[in-house]
């Protein structure tokens, strides 16, 4: 356990460098919003789900933040950290066991296509932090 809390915390202190230089929302923008709708609610989803694409980001990070756990959450940073670390590896590598998808999402979207070779390290770094930072406490 001490070998994660580590590891998570060597990965916050490089992400935190990382952020600074590319902003999270502006990749999104450009490389994952033709897909993810950043912000929605649901009555406004139900309208146009027939033709959306993929997930809402904010039904994403909040799906994310409830199933990735922690002994007990005990520490938001170490929390923050490994959440960040599942999107960077979700994102480069989509696999079905991975997934935390509803059933429903997963049958309508499928998994996501791997966005290898199409987002640096920075860039991957900075949307995943923006995809859990910006969502924090906003409900679907």
């Amino acid at each position: 356990m001490k070998s994660i809390a580590i590891m998570a915390l060597i990965a916050a202190v490089s992400l935190t460098a990382a952020e600074k230089k590319v902003d999270g929302e502006q990749v999104f923008d450009q490389k994952c919003a033709s897909c993810h709708i950043k912000m929605i609610t649901k009555p406004e989803l139900k309208k146009i789900f027939k033709t959306v694409k993929a997930p809402p980001m904010i039904e994403v990070s909040n799906q994310l933040k409830k199933n990735i756990k922690i002994v007990e959450d005990i520490d938001d940073e170490i929390h923050r950290a490994v959440t960040i670390a599942f999107i960077k590896d979700y994102v480069i590598y989509p696999d079905l066991d991975k997934s935390m998808c509803e059933a429903m999402a997963l049958e309508k979207f499928d998994l996501m296509p791997s966005q290898k070779g199409k987002l640096s390290e920075e860039e991957l770094n900075a949307v995943a932090a923006w995809v859990y930072d910006y969502y924090q406490g906003k409900k679907f």
